[in-house]
């Protein structure tokens, strides 16, 4: 626990001082993208930075697939052919009996090879009953001088105090101060072969292996303490004796490494383990049958010169291991990587937790920038390169250098800063879109809606200036037939005009603004943007007294007194938006001088007796298209007067519009 805390502790002064660095940064950021968006993905990040801290075990062991996934996508490397196993297989079984073995047959091997000539014997095998033959095989690791046996460190159970003297010659030599900084591996137990063999072999090593949460064995221990002596494992003194090295001169360095003599360096972590370089799966080394070494059928320039480790692969005896590259890998294929590792200076390097932790930080704060600007097709090929990147650097570093990055904390930030981001902008346009739908569906077509809901930066929802082209259509003498028609008459004719007027101001895409009494007022140009607002507002003013005079015959045919009408257009700056009161009274809406000028001008189409009046502001948007035909043809401008409107000072001049038979000039005059 206390070291847990105190790694913690450095993990958060870490990320504080990288927060405080690059605060100032994120600030800048979040006023260069949206806020919100932004928030999600700095926070999110923050978050699983803390979970990176505190090494959470699911997270952990899903980085830990992911190396065994690395190994694979690596490939297999070839294995130094200095070393060779001597396997006690199935076959050796069945031609020499059933295993254990009496030692007889131990030491005819160590005997084989040592004819042979074989550089150095390890030993795979605990030997911890005394037996009969005992001194035979004593005998032979004598004149071998080259043998190296295993003991069996029990990290629960104590032993007596009478084994640790076997021990006392092969503990290592380590830094002062290196027990007090970073704690061992510790064990509380031995299990040793029997004294008449230690006396004998040439080193001890331990064979004490410790394979990771989910069973797969991919750490090498080094040196484990017992009774407060570091003892090495027996693939780094094979490695050492095969090197020439001698126990002395393998110096362990606190949380660092061990020197192994002057120009090899093992790294290691602060439990004095190193991560096993495997080369392959199962039988990526030779191999050779017991069996066949004892009977002769191995020829002795096969094994001169070079470590042979005796194990056993036999599957009854099951001494099998997990491994990155195999479910089942005999455990002296395992030492076989190890020792190859060393000797080849093939090491894997997990990097520092502060090198991880700025890779977090740094993805997570680019792709929450990244994201920010992105729609949602965006969003998922951004996350997808970003995730491609970090995997596709991952494999690299660990292809090419052997170094272990972590990439599942990052890819799960990426994840959730997409999943999050995604949710919230779905509930964000969810919200904008229903308000958009609330505000305009009563003033604009349904194709008008869904546009500035898919686009909504054609519209803001606050104020905004605007040129726009604004008409007003006002019927003539309402007041008088009001008074002489009963109220549901009015009411139902009246219905019947705004709906006919409606369908022509929504089919020319014009934006309703209201009805005042018997008075329409759209207006284009807003709230989408339209370069053609007043094209599309002149033809929907010729189209509005074509549906009239087929109202009024309609209405005549009926009985009914036909109503008239007339309308004026200007084209000008406005501010549009939402008008009214908070919360209470909104109406979306247009303002302003020039809108002013179209009602004043809808007001003079009784005095000059004709249905349509426009402002020379707005013949200046449509001269070039009239007599221009499929835009604006067949129709007759004809310059009226001059007029000083009310609130002006300066003469307007206004032109009557009218539609002319097909087949006459059109002309403005």
């Amino acid at each position: 626990m206390v070291k847990k805390n105190r790694r913690i502790q450095q993990g958060i002064r870490f990320v504080t001082m990288m927060l405080k660095y690059i605060s100032g940064h994120v600030l800048h950021l979040l006023t260069a993208f949206k806020r919100e968006r932004a928030f999600i993905g700095v926070a999110i990040t923050i978050l699983i930075t803390g979970l990176m801290l505190l090494r959470l075990s699911p997270f952990e062991t899903m980085e830990e697939k992911l190396l065994d996934f690395r190994f694979k996508a690596r490939g297999e490397m070839i294995p130094p052919d200095d070393i060779v196993i001597a396997a006690i297989d199935d076959r050796s079984i069945e031609r020499l009996g059933r295993y254990p073995w009496d030692r007889n047959v131990m030491a005819r091997l160590v005997d084989k090879l040592t004819t042979a000539e074989a550089d150095l014997i390890v030993f795979d095998v605990l030997f911890p009953d005394k037996e009969e033959n005992d001194p035979a095989l004593g005998r032979a690791m004598r004149e071998a001088g080259n043998v190296l046996l295993p003991v069996s460190f029990d990290f629960e159970k104590e032993t007596g105090e009478k084994e640790n003297r076997y021990l006392s010659g092969f503990s290592l030599y380590s830094e002062p101060g290196s027990f007090h900084q970073y704690q061992p591996i510790h064990a509380k137990g031995v299990l040793l072969p029997v004294p008449e063999l230690i006396r004998e072999a040439m080193a001890l090593g331990h064979i004490s292996m410790i394979p990771d949460n989910d069973g797969t064995l991919r750490w090498e221990c080094l040196a484990i303490e017992y009774n407060g002596y570091l003892y090495p494992s027996i693939d780094l003194m094979a490695a050492a004796m095969y090197l020439g090295i001698p126990l002395e001169k393998i110096v362990l360095r606190a949380g660092d490494g061990i020197q192994l003599g002057k120009k090899r360096f093992l790294p290691t972590d602060k439990w004095r383990r190193f991560l096993i370089n495997y080369y392959g799966p199962d039988r990526s080394f030779e191999r050779f049958s017991v069996s066949d070494i004892l009977a002769g059928h191995v020829k002795p320039e096969m094994l001169m010169g070079k470590i042979v480790i005796v194990g056993v692969t036999a599957l009854g005896v099951y001494d099998l291991r997990v491994t990155p590259f195999s479910p089942a890998m005999p455990g002296v294929e395992k030492h076989a990587n190890a020792i190859a590792s060393i000797l080849e200076n093939k090491f894997l390097n997990r990097v520092p937790l502060r090198t991880n932790l700025i890779v977090l930080l740094i993805s997570g704060f680019l792709f929450s920038f990244f994201i920010s600007r992105c729609k949602a097709f965006g969003a998922l090929s951004t996350a997808g390169l970003f995730l491609f990147l970090i995997f596709l650097t991952g494999h690299i570093l660990f292809s090419r250098k052997g170094d272990w990055i972590n990439c599942i904390y990052p890819s799960i930030n990426i994840l959730l800063i997409f999943i999050s981001a995604t949710v919230y902008n779905y509930a964000v346009e969810e919200r904008y879109a229903k308000r958009i739908r609330a505000m305009f569906s009563s003033y604009v077509t349904e194709r008008v809606v869904n546009e500035l809901i898919k686009n909504p930066d054609m519209s803001r929802l606050g104020g905004d200036r605007r040129e726009v082209t604004v008409l007003f259509s006002d019927i003539r003498g309402f007041t008088s037939y009001s008074e002489k028609h009963s109220p549901d008459e009015v009411v139902s004719i009246l219905n019947e005009y705004f709906g006919a007027m409606t369908e022509v101001i929504f089919r020319w895409e014009g934006t309703l603004d209201k009805f005042v009494g018997d008075e329409i007022v759209a207006f284009w140009g807003a709230p989408m943007k339209q370069e053609n607002h007043a094209e599309l507002a002149v033809r929907c003013a010729l189209n509005m007294v074509d549906r009239l005079e087929a109202l009024q015959q309609k209405w005549r045919k009926e009985g009914k007194t036909a109503l008239d009408s007339g309308i004026g257009i200007n084209t000008g700056q406005v501010v549009v938006g939402n008008i009214g009161a908070e919360g209470k009274k909104m109406d979306y809406t247009v303002i302003g001088d020039d809108v002013n000028i179209g009602a004043r001008v809808e007001a003079l189409t009784r005095k000059y007796d004709t249905p349509v009046l426009i402002t020379e502001f707005t013949l200046n948007k449509i001269r070039g298209l009239v007599g221009d035909a499929g835009r604006i043809g067949h129709v007759e401008v004809k310059g009226l007067d001059r007029v000083i409107v009310k609130g002006k000072e300066k003469p307007l001049k206004i032109y009557q519009i009218k539609a002319i038979q097909p087949g006459d000039a059109s002309s403005i005059s």
